[in-house]
Formats: structure tokens, sequence, C-alpha cells
């Protein structure tokens, strides 16, 4: 069974990580996210804080040089836990810089997971889209470690480099994962043609089951590319609020 089908899922608002446990709550959370976690916040409250937290924590990784506070921002989730920053920003519109800092954090999470299988997913894709690599910034046969590698320096980017640049970057990386599950989908779908009939029947029926998730996962997954690629329009015209 290809190790794709299943494995990955991803919306709108999220990459997920199947079959692992979510990371725990610390003990203590930065001030500015526990003062938004109040359960009685009105929606309108509960958006104006994740704009507030959103720019102030992009603000203050821009003006520092202390590479202790770099880094505990790019490990965010990693410490406080996906649950914890999905009450901040998990509803704000993909369109709001609060939105694009959810789905970078977790497409750095998601990539990080499952890194042998998006390597591999990304040398089915990449040579059909030739220029991909030069713009992610991944080669073009990368290994687990590369990926992982790729995670964190694509969320660095957008703290300390061109944010509109890193967003590029993670709209042609999702494009070309999204692009590797077709690929899967088609050879699933050409095993399961050759045998339509008899004893191979019920496999074959499985393969197309197969193939059909793998496609649902890379349309959701060129959402999230477009996502990024809107955000980055939006960074560059100085409207991404």
């Amino acid at each position: 069974m290809h190790s794709g089908s299943g494995s990955i899922i991803a919306s709108r608002s999220a990459f997920t990580h199947t079959g692992s446990p979510r990371p725990a709550r610390p003990g203590q959370l930065d001030q500015a996210i526990a003062e938004g976690l109040a359960s009685d916040v009105d929606p309108e409250r509960l958006r104006e804080v994740a704009h507030t937290t959103a720019w102030a924590l992009l603000s203050k990784v821009h003006k520092t040089d202390d590479p202790a506070i770099v880094e505990r921002v790019l490990t965010l989730v990693d410490r406080e836990g996906v649950d914890v920053i999905a009450e901040l920003w998990s509803k704000a519109e993909p369109d709001s810089l609060p939105g694009v800092l959810w789905r970078l954090y977790l497409l750095r999470s998601w990539m990080r997971k499952q890194r042998d299988t998006i390597a591999r997913l990304w040398r089915l894709g990449e040579p059909i889209a030739t220029s991909a690599s030069a713009i992610a910034g991944v080669d073009s046969a990368p290994t687990e470690d590369d990926i992982a590698r790729t995670a964190d320096s694509i969320l660095t980017g957008a703290f300390r480099g061109d944010f509109a640049v890193a967003l590029t970057r993670a709209s042609v990386f999702v494009g070309i994962v999204a692009l590797g599950l077709r690929v899967e989908a088609r050879e699933l779908t050409q095993q399961a043609n050759l045998n339509p009939v008899g004893s191979a029947a019920e496999q074959s029926k499985r393969w197309r089951t197969q193939a059909a998730q793998l496609l649902h996962t890379a349309a959701n997954l060129n959402i999230t590319s477009k996502d990024f690629k809107h955000g980055a329009a939006l960074w560059r015209q100085g409207k991404l609020e």
C-alpha cells in the first residue's frame, strides 16, 4: 500500500499527521498567548487578539538579534502544543496574517513529522515542475533531513527574511507535494485497471479507493498552496492584516 494513502490530511486550516499524539501543553504560556485564551472571549475579541498576537510576534522577531528568542518563536507549536495555538489563530481567515502564520506553523510541524513520505512525494512531483527546486530551495531528490531543514528555513524566512518570499516558497513546496500525490493516484489507478475482474477485482477496488483519497488530499493541499500564494501577493501590496 502506498504510504501516502491516509497518512496526510490537509485542509484550509491545518496539516495533520494521523496516528501521532498532539504535543502536550506546557505548564506556562507566554503572557500574550495566555491573555487571549479566556473561554468567554467573544468572536470579535478573539479576532482582535489573533491579529494583535500575530503582529506582535512577527515584529518582535524582526527587531531582535537574540537567537534564543528566534528559536523560541520558531518552535512555538512544539512547546505550547498545536491546540493552544489553534485557539488563537485557527479560525482566522486564510488571507490574514494570523491565518497565514497558523498555516506556516502547521506546515513546519507536518513536514518534520512526515519527512520521509514528503521527501518521496517531492521526488515524484518535482520532475514535472522543474523550476520548483530553485524556488522552494529544495534539492530535486531531497533526503528526510533536507525536508526537515526546509521546514525550518521556510518558517525562519517568514520571521527573519522577506515574508512574501517565505510564503512563495511554502506555496511551491505544498503544490509539488500535491503533484506527487496525483502521480501516486495515477499509478494506483493504472494498476487497478490491469485487474478489473476475477480474484483481483477486490484489490483493484481498494486501489481505486486509495487513489480517490490521494486525489482528495492533493486538492486540499492545492487550496493551501493558493492560500500561501495569495498571502504573498497581499503582503507585497501591504494588505495582509
